[in-house]
C-alpha cells in the first residue's frame, strides 16, 4: 500500500470517529466517494505538500483507491464540502480548545499575484464583494494583492476561529467578529490591534482581556512581560509552518470558491495532524512533520 494511501486512510478515520453528522443526500444516483472520504483525500494531499491536483492523481496507485472520482468531479466536490471542512476543523480544534484561556491573535497576507500584475489579473474577481484588494504588510515592509487570513491560535499552538478578508482590512476590524465566537479569555496581540475603543468593548461586552505591547512613544510606556512576548511567537511559528510544509502562499485556484477552499483545506489539514499526534500517539502535536503511519 503507497504512503499516500496509508495517509488518506488514517485521516478518514480520524475525521470519521468525530461522529459529525452529514447534510442528507437527495433523491438520486448515489456517489461514488462519500463527503468524509472526499474531505480525507483534501487533507492528506495537503499534509503531503502536494498542491497541485494533477500531480496527486498520478501518484496514487491504480486500484488502490477502488471509489476514487474523476479529478475534475473531485475538485467540485471539495469546494462542495466547504462547510463540512469547517466543521471538521472546528470539531478537531475544539477538542484541544475547550479549557484554554490565553490566545494569540495576528494575521498575515495572502498574495494571489504579484503587484506588476494585479491591475490585469482576473483571478477571484467574480464578484465585487469577494474580489482582492491591495493591503499592505507592517511586518514584512510590503505592499501585496490579495487577501488577509486572520486567525486566533492557543498557546499550545492549535488555530482556533479563522477568517479571510480582503487585504485592505485593518487588524482591528476583526476583532468586532471574535465577540460572537470567544469569551472570558486574554487575547495577545501585537501594536497593529492597539485600541483603546476595542480593548474596552471587548472587555464589557464579552470580558475579554486585549494585551498588546505599547509603543515606545505612547505615555507611562510600559515593556510587556517576557511570557507574554515569546507566547506571540506561537502564531508566527503555525503561520510558518503553513508557507513551509503547506505552501499556503502557492496559489493555484481561479475563482474565490476554490482559493478560500484549498486555504481552509491546508488549516484543517494541519490541525488533523496535531489532533492525531495527541490523541492517537500521545506525542508532540507540533512534530507536523512526522509520519502519521
Amino acid at each position: 500500500m503507497s504512503k499516500i494511501v496509508k495517509n488518506y486512510t488514517k485521516i478518514l478515520r480520524t475525521i470519521e470517529s468525530l461522529n459529525i453528522s452529514v447534510d442528507i443526500k437527495k433523491a438520486g444516483r448515489k456517489p461514488k466517494m462519500t463527503d468524509f472520504q472526499v474531505v480525507a483525500l483534501s487533507l492528506t494531499a495537503e499534509y503531503m505538500s502536494l498542491d497541485s491536483e494533477n500531480l496527486l492523481f498520478q501518484m496514487i496507485p491504480r486500484d488502490s483507491i477502488t471509489n476514487l472520482l474523476e479529478r475534475s468531479q473531485f475538485n467540485k466536490r471539495r469546494r462542495k464540502l466547504f462547510s463540512l471542512t469547517e466543521r471538521i476543523r472546528t470539531a478537531l480544534s475544539h477538542s484541544f480548545l475547550e479549557f484554554e484561556d490565553y490566545f494569540v491573535v495576528d494575521s498575515m497576507p495572502l498574495e494571489i499575484c504579484k503587484m506588476a500584475r494585479h491591475k490585469r489579473a482576473k483571478i477571484c474577481k467574480e464578484t465585487f464583494e469577494t474580489a482582492p484588494e491591495k493591503g499592505y504588510c507592517a511586518s514584512q515592509n510590503i505592499w501585496f494583492y490579495g487577501y488577509k487570513l486572520h486567525g486566533i491560535c492557543s498557546m499550545t499552538g492549535v488555530f482556533g476561529p479563522i477568517e479571510i478578508t480582503k487585504a485592505n482590512v485593518h487588524d482591528i476590524a476583526y476583532l468586532k467578529e471574535v465577540k460572537s465566537q470567544l469569551t472570558d479569555i486574554v487575547l495577545l496581540g501585537d501594536r497593529g490591534y492597539i485600541s483603546n475603543q476595542q480593548q474596552l468593548d471587548l472587555f464589557e461586552s464579552v470580558n475579554i482581556r486585549l494585551e498588546t505591547p505599547m509603543r515606545s512613544n505612547q505615555k507611562n510606556y510600559k515593556k510587556q512581560a517576557f511570557v507574554f512576548r515569546k507566547t506571540r511567537k506561537r502564531i508566527e511559528t503555525l503561520f510558518s509552518q503553513l508557507c513551509d510544509q503547506f505552501m499556503i502562499r502557492r496559489n493555484y485556484a481561479k475563482s474565490f470558491d476554490g482559493f478560500k477552499t484549498r486555504i481552509l483545506a491546508k488549516i484543517t489539514a494541519l490541525t488533523s495532524i496535531q489532533y492525531i499526534n495527541k490523541f492517537v500517539y500521545q506525542r508532540n502535536i507540533n512534530n507536523i512533520k512526522i509520519q502519521i503511519t
